[in-house]
């Protein structure tokens, strides 16, 4: 009982992060009807870029909004195996605060190796990844008459007769924003992550403060809201709560051999943990010089924090695939770098 509330607060933050990300996707989708949508589909380098480069952001942010995108069809199934392999998830301030040379390193690598990999991964596996979805869902896009995003005239009118949906959206959102203004969700210190927070938190509330009925209705309240929000925050939070039982309760310690090949196996196996908080093992023992760089990168390779949970309510199927694909080849670029002494 005494894990409820810490599970709680990170799923509830990831769930609000989520949801906030899938409604800006939507409304950006409306108001540019689908244009970006279309210049990023055509350009797979670019999709690499990006979400290698979200990826490779300190924090799991970055990681969820891919997440966001490719359950939409919006980005292939290369581009998010390619962020899961840029993240290191939380652990990237511990390591940049820790071993700051090591880790700048690190990122570098690890957003390269993402590229390669996301790139392979879609010329093997082609386009069906992205086809395998649990959302059926894809944005919907609809005339400038049926859905003007911002509309002065009307927006007076449609708050002296708000709806059940926009009331509740605008009062949820302005919630999450005190919540993590005051530091009861989420990082407690001010920092980038909070900052984002909070802005991303203010845009979507704009959102749904000025759209119109019909855009609420159909884009935001039976789409994000009753479609997606409920499966990501049981799926986070079922989720968070069996890692936190099996952490609290293994003795990695002794687990850990003097043997450099068993440790480096370990610590993939442990990156396969949905979970900010094993990988920093590694991280320690990496700075204490009790494990080699090929068993840091190892880790970090497989691992991506909480960056993929939210997959979990779209995918099984594409969550257990992209942490095998990780697992492959975390191992075998841990086992080169091994071999020549790293």
């Amino acid at each position: 009982m005494n894990l409820i509330p810490s599970v709680l607060n990170h799923a509830l933050l990831i769930t609000g992060f989520v949801a906030i990300i899938m409604l800006v996707i939507e409304y950006l989708n409306v108001v540019s009807q689908g244009a970006w949508q279309k210049r990023l589909a055509g350009n797979l380098f670019g999709q690499y870029l990006l979400a290698s480069f979200l990826g490779a952001t300190p924090g799991c942010l970055g990681a969820f909004a891919v997440v966001a995108m490719y359950t939409h069809g919006r980005l292939t199934f290369g581009s998010l195996l390619a962020a899961m392999i840029a993240t290191s998830g939380d652990e990237s301030f511990v390591m940049f605060a820790l071993i700051p040379k090591t880790a700048a390193l690190l990122t570098c690598l690890l957003f390269c190796i993402g590229l390669l990999a996301g790139f392979l991964a879609d010329r093997l596996i082609g386009p069906r990844g992205t086809r395998i979805l649990s959302c059926n869902a894809d944005f919907r896009l609809h005339t400038e008459q049926d859905c003007r995003c911002f509309d002065a005239g009307g927006f007076v009118a449609q708050w002296k007769k708000c709806s059940a949906a926009r009331g509740t959206l605008t009062f949820a959102l302005l919630v999450f924003w005190t919540l993590v203004a005051s530091g009861e969700i989420g990082p407690r210190d001010w920092g980038w992550i909070r900052i984002t927070l909070l802005v991303a938190s203010g845009v979507g509330l704009f959102i749904v403060v000025t759209v119109p009925e019909h855009f609420l209705e159909e884009h935001l309240w039976k789409h994000v809201v009753r479609e997606h929000v409920p499966r990501i925050f049981l799926w986070t939070f079922s989720a968070l709560f069996l890692m936190e039982l099996i952490v609290n309760r293994w003795e990695i310690g002794d687990l850990i051999q003097s043997n450099k090949w068993i440790v480096m196996i370990l610590s993939a196996l442990i990156g396969l943990v949905p979970e900010s908080g094993p990988h920093l093992i590694f991280v320690t023992l990496f700075d204490q010089d009790l494990v080699p760089l090929s068993t840091l990168v190892t880790s970090s390779i497989v691992q991506d924090g909480h960056g993929m949970l939210p997959m979990l309510a779209h995918s099984r199927r594409i969550f257990f695939l992209i942490k095998l694909i990780a697992l492959i080849v975390g191992l075998l670029v841990g086992s080169a770098l091994m071999a020549v002494g790293y």
